[in-house]
């Protein structure tokens, strides 16, 4: 069994027309043992609205239904631990020799949500060699290419984020926001709720053109475009 499996499902988010980062995800996994075709990852089709409707933009407010759409059918189907991968997410290049021990750590704590990879200002580094660091439910967070959830947290987390889409941009209870965002405020709202990190990180984004913000020049433009993606995918092959 593979160590991963510790988690019931692994779900991956991928736009249809994002054949690049499909290819490049699949690359991802062959290299840590998985594959597409491993009984607990699953291809998740992300939401591609026509609107933002109060988020920050279209592309954040399909990331933030993407998140919405896997927590419910992981509650739905009573999953206890589940792993949400975006598909612009690399993986260390040290991952199989670190990522044993790091289960191993997640198996002996009653924890609710685990970072893999993330940014923060700075963190402390985690006592012994677990490589896994509890963090306070105020220490900021951004990005969520590899977030964990276990337990209970699921369904809370579901209702929670469905409260934020009720209410109004700016609502000082929490509006339309990046979904990371929804995480650190879904922390603070349960400081009970036991989060883990991975230090260092077991993963990082890779370069690749946003489905979140705006697009640049180079990315609009057919030809450059192309050979912009290129030279990402060069300099992500050399980072690893």
């Amino acid at each position: 069994m593979h160590v991963l499996e510790y988690f019931q499902q692994i779900y991956v988010i991928n736009l249809p027309s994002r054949h690049d980062r499909r290819r490049e995800m699949a690359e991802q996994l062959n290299a840590i043992g998985l594959s597409f075709d491993t009984p607990c990852v699953r291809l998740f089709e992300a939401v591609r609205p026509q609107e933002p409707e109060g988020f920050p933009s279209i592309g954040s407010r399909g990331c933030f239904l993407s998140h919405l759409g896997i927590l419910r059918h992981a509650r739905d189907r009573q999953f206890e631990r589940i792993l949400i991968f975006e598909d612009d997410l690399n993986f260390a290049p040290d991952f199989n020799t670190r990522i044993g021990n790091v289960v191993a750590e997640l198996e002996k704590t009653d924890w609710s949500l685990f970072y893999g990879g993330y940014i923060a200002d700075s963190l402390p580094q985690p006592e012994g060699t677990s490589g896994v660091l509890r963090l306070s439910p105020t220490t900021p967070l951004s990005t969520t290419h590899f977030v964990g959830f276990c337990g209970p947290a699921i369904g809370e987390a579901v209702t929670y984020l469905e409260n934020i889409l009720s209410r109004p941009p700016g609502d000082p209870n929490g509006g339309p926001m990046h979904v990371d965002g929804a995480y650190c405020w879904f922390r603070q709202q349960f400081p009970t709720k036991i989060t883990l990190v991975s230090v260092p990180m077991l993963g990082y984004q890779r370069k690749s053109r946003t489905d979140i913000h705006s697009l640049r020049w180079f990315d609009r433009i057919p030809g450059i475009r192309q050979g912009i993606a290129l030279l990402r995918r060069m300099r992500n092959l050399a980072n690893q």
